[in-house]
């Protein structure tokens, strides 16, 4: 043997003693699903190793390793092979978000009469069924507010405010925990017991926390993933985890049940919008009894004053038996609508192919006559009357909001590519109070998707896991399945801490009009300080050839914005704002 060829030998032998590159490796349990048609499955990790099998939708193979954006799995022939991450999603594993990932409950029991199963998770979604106390179902995932079940009518969503999840962690927590409401205007979240501890958040009259335990006049509570503590003095007890369910049982479904309400709390704030950020605009006590007008995503539309409406927190009122219908002219009392587009069509009768007899501009509001399916008859300046569509306007007064779930049809078929932003490696920014933006923006996109889905959209996450996906892979996501619409979901920060708001960006021409109905539909439901849309130079926008935006949710950096967008009635009501948006586009 030459020296060349001992040399060659050596080299080999260490070759093989260094051994690959270690692998994210999981559990063989887990499985990777398929989908997208065609599905190219190559050699190696990248898109220049050659392609050794094609793949079709909703095929499954065995999970073997995960490297940066791409995924190794078992071929049937034996052999090996790797799919892009951003193409397929997996299943029954460690990596996924919780709000994704199979429930660890198996159970859900109902705990009311007539609980609506819808179609998606939102109230704005088809029912398929009603369920009964105590009723059982299998879990199969949670989403925010809802649960997915496997129901007698089909996989279906229930709110879980009105289902109690059985399995011995939930049952623990139920035995050691209780809620509580905060009475001050604005309440310290402090790091330790004590006056000396650093304000790590606030909270505002009327929130609610979840008490971990109290002791020497502080309440210990769970504050963004960790323990914080607040004084006992500004906490009100709501009940103990009995109470509580037996309150829970006589609640009415959001947006299911209408009816009378009488205040559970000692005292209950009165908002100006359904949602913790509204303002206080009054309060209430317990015993009253109040006309539920409409019910939104766990917020209640009452008329506390004679002639004044405000919305409530729905699970501090206690559902009287007697829901007869409001009459139409109860209803409809001092009801107006407000123009939220310039140029906004009004018709001659309530559809869309009538003849427009006036045109009005943001802003101005209008006298509701009647409510005639999904359109407002309203008064015109002039005397006339007319019709206007209700999804496009906001009402104020008592008359019922409208949120016409039927053009929800228009994003049938439609592809949908959702950009969690950052993950992995790139955290994004972090909040003031910690929040990582790379979390928040995964569970933001994966209650959008579930929404989408229920609509009958193609629905593509360019990722559904902590997983760092370049900026050119998410792209090529969008080209690749030829994206009706790429929304990069994003959450702000700045060194300016009271800065906050909405800001919606595109950068091609083709692009702006989803950016002004994607924006303009957002604002009016979130309430979120409106920073406008506008033109903004970000990659996944300037390499896309399709049309793509990015949302910018609100500011992590502010203390009191950052809480907000946390929350789960914030997360329902920015993916409605979202859903909406998109329907508006492509109606």
């Amino acid at each position: 043997m030459n020296k060349k060829k001992i040399i060659g030998l050596i080299c080999f032998i260490l070759l093989i003693g260094l051994g690959p590159m270690p692998l994210l490796t999981i559990g063989a349990s887990e499985t990777v699903k398929i989908g997208t048609d065609h599905l190219n499955i190559r050699e190696g990790p990248g898109l220049s190793y050659p392609v050794v099998q094609k793949a079709q939708k909703g095929e499954e193979y065995p999970f073997l390793s995960e490297k940066q954006e791409w995924i190794e799995i078992q071929l049937d022939n034996g052999k090996k092979g790797w799919v892009a991450n951003w193409l397929v999603s997996k299943k029954q594993g460690t990596t996924n978000s919780s709000t994704q990932s199979q429930s660890t409950s198996n159970k859900a029991i109902v705990m009311d009469d007539g609980l609506r199963i819808r179609k998606g998770p939102g109230t704005e979604y088809q029912v398929i069924g009603t369920a009964n106390k105590g009723d059982s179902f299998a879990v199969l995932s949670t989403n925010g507010n809802w649960v997915q079940l496997d129901t007698s009518f089909g996989v279906g969503w229930a709110s879980t405010d009105y289902v109690q999840l059985k399995n011995t962690a939930t049952k623990n927590l139920e035995d050691t925990r209780s809620s509580g409401t905060v009475t001050s205007n604005v309440l310290n979240i402090r790091s330790t017991p004590s006056l000396n501890g650093s304000i790590i958040g606030k909270l505002s009259a009327g929130d609610t926390i979840t008490i971990l335990s109290q002791s020497n006049g502080w309440t210990e509570i769970s504050y963004s993933g960790t323990k914080a503590w607040v004084s006992s003095q500004y906490v009100q007890t709501d009940s103990t985890p009995d109470q509580s369910n037996k309150q829970s049982e006589n609640v009415s479904t959001q947006s299911d049940k209408k009816g009378k309400g009488t205040v559970t709390a000692t005292t209950l704030v009165v908002r100006n919008t359904g949602s913790l950020n509204g303002k206080s605009i009054g309060s209430v006590t317990k015993g009253q009894s109040f006309t539920i007008l409409e019910e939104v995503n766990n917020w209640a539309k009452i008329e506390f004053k004679k002639d004044t409406y405000g919305w409530v927190a729905s699970w501090y009122l206690d559902t009287s038996s007697q829901n007869g219908n409001l009459s139409s002219k109860q209803v409809l009392k001092d009801s107006t609508v407000t123009i939220l587009h310039d140029g906004t069509n009004i018709r001659k009768s309530a559809n869309t192919s009538s003849s427009v007899v006036q045109r009005a501009n943001e802003g101005e509001a209008f006298k509701v006559i009647s409510v005639q399916n999904d359109w407002y008859e309203i008064q015109l300046s002039n005397g006339g009357k007319g019709f206007i569509a209700g999804w496009i306007v906001s009402v104020n007064g008592s008359a019922p909001s409208i949120d016409k779930s039927s053009s929800t049809n228009n994003l049938k078929n439609k592809n949908i590519v959702i950009d969690p932003g950052h993950g992995g490696r790139d955290n994004g920014t972090t909040g003031a109070s910690g929040t990582n933006e790379k979390s928040l923006t995964l569970k933001t996109a994966q209650l959008l998707s579930d929404k989408l889905k229920a609509t009958g959209a193609n629905v593509i996450l360019t990722r559904s896991s902590d997983s760092y996906i370049p900026l050119s892979s998410r792209v090529y996501a969008s080209h690749y399945h030829n994206a009706d619409a790429f929304i990069s979901i994003h959450y702000d920060s700045i060194n300016d801490r009271s800065v906050r708001g909405l800001t919606t960006y595109y950068y091609h021409s083709y692009q702006k009009a989803l950016a002004a109905d994607v924006h303009s539909s957002i604002a009016s439901q979130s309430r979120l300080k409106n920073r406008d849309y506008r033109f903004g130079d970000y990659y996944v926008l300037r390499e896309n050839k399709n049309r793509a935006i990015l949302l910018e949710l609100g500011y992590l950096s502010n203390p009191s914005e950052e809480i907000l967008v946390t929350t789960k009635q914030f997360q329902e009501v920015v993916t409605n704002g979202i859903l909406q948006g998109l329907v508006k586009h492509f109606k």
